[in-house]
């Protein structure tokens, strides 16, 4: 089959590799009909090379039919099933918390690593990710979301990840309507955390340096603005000069804009010129975020309020002003989204007819599975207006 596969720091190939196969009774095999490019994929392609090896397949945002089903999976052959990034076993301690991300069953207790992940390194498994043609499914008997057929692929393939990390974004803030949220970065997550809030009843102020980006929040009412400290003190002047009463950083480890975020970003790019033996390491021990985001979030939320990180971070060593968080008495909440707990809330939404979430304007750009190396970097680049990849591995462009 052909996958996309990690060759090195912003470098990824379409290669043929071998046909996944049943491994487990509670495995599935499912032939790919969407697969789409993540933001986090993009800390895989730029930050995380000491946890890769050139070869490994990646993608965690996955959907399509079932071809092979386990005996243990109660899935049968063409089912259409979205895929959730994680992998979780829905059957242990952490599962009946809903916090799928920490299943102790897949946990990768090696790396120190909540559950597996699809693609994503030897942090988290390094599990054959779904760009791909075929993906196996590991814990098929849980994992795998059933949908209609009725509706299209891009209705249903945000279910994997995006858009429970985005309402996970705003559940986290435990804000209710009325109340004020702010969003930093109007990427994927960024866009559906600001679609989720609004739709919720909340007053939602957004920053993003990207006019493609600013115009597509627009579209869903929400108050935009450009990055920089006047962008700051607007949102402040609008919230009676206490700033939002919630901020939710959709920007994560490699944010732009001062001098913290220049130093991280030249030690990121160093350890990606050492051997994996050393890299890791010294990522593990001394890894540095990219924090500008994160510190706009602290000085914009008011006192009392609640900070939420959608957006990944992996830094060990990344300076916190912890005088100013105690002193604020900001509630910080964070964490890799649980699929499964946000799906009932979610899924009526998508199936909308008056799509609500405003599913339909998302993606910007679907190609054929070939294309992914120049997808990547027009992603990384935010170029051709670009805000959501989907790749097609059936090769149609769209």
């Amino acid at each position: 089959m052909k996958a996309v596969t990690w060759q090195g720091p912003r470098k990824v190939s379409v290669e043929t590799v071998p046909d996944p196969t049943i491994q487990q009774p509670n495995d599935a095999i499912i032939e790919i009909t969407s697969t789409a490019i993540c933001g986090s994929d993009l800390h895989l392609y730029e930050v995380m090379g000491p946890f890769m090896t050139p070869g490994d397949i990646v993608g965690h945002e996955s959907m399509g039919q079932v071809v092979e089903a386990g005996p243990q999976t109660h899935l049968s052959q063409g089912d259409r099933v979205v895929v959730p990034f994680q992998i979780a076993c829905g059957d242990c301690f952490f599962c009946h918390q809903g916090l799928q991300t920490q299943c102790e069953t897949t946990q990768v207790t090696d790396q120190g690593s909540g559950a597996a992940l699809f693609g994503y390194s030897t942090l988290y498994g390094a599990v054959p990710g779904g760009q791909a043609e075929y993906l196996r499914v590991p814990h098929a008997d849980y994992g795998p979301i059933t949908v209609a057929d009725e509706l299209p692929d891009h209705r249903y393939l945000f279910l994997s990840d995006v858009l429970p990390t985005a309402w996970q974004a705003v559940a986290y803030t435990n804000r209710s309507p009325g109340d004020s949220v702010a969003v930093l970065g109007l990427g994927p997550i960024g866009q559906f955390s600001a679609r989720i809030a609004k739709h919720l009843g909340m007053t939602v102020y957004a920053i993003d340096p990207v006019p493609e980006r600013r115009a597509m929040a627009a579209r869903h009412g929400v108050l935009v603005f450009d990055h920089g400290d006047d962008s700051v003190a607007a949102i402040k002047d609008a919230t009676q000069g206490r700033g939002p009463d919630a901020v939710i950083d959709a920007v994560g480890m490699e944010a732009h804009g001062d001098n913290q975020s220049a130093l991280a970003r030249f030690a990121q790019r160093s350890v990606q010129l050492l051997p994996d033996k050393l890299g890791q390491p010294v990522m593990d021990k001394l890894g540095m975020d990219r924090l500008a985001a994160l510190y706009t979030g602290i000085d914009l939320v008011r006192r009392g309020g609640t900070l939420s990180l959608s957006g990944v971070y992996g830094g060990q060593a990344s300076p916190l002003p912890m005088l100013t968080l105690f002193d604020k008495q900001i509630q910080v909440t964070m964490g890799q989204a649980n699929v499964k707990r946000w799906v009932e809330d979610i899924l009526p939404l998508v199936e909308d007819a008056s799509d609500p979430l405003g599913v339909d304007d998302f993606v910007t750009h679907r190609l054929p599975l070939d294309e992914a190396p120049g997808a990547y970097e027009m992603f990384q680049k935010k170029e051709d207006g670009c805000i959501k990849v989907v790749l097609d591995p059936a090769g149609v462009k769209a």
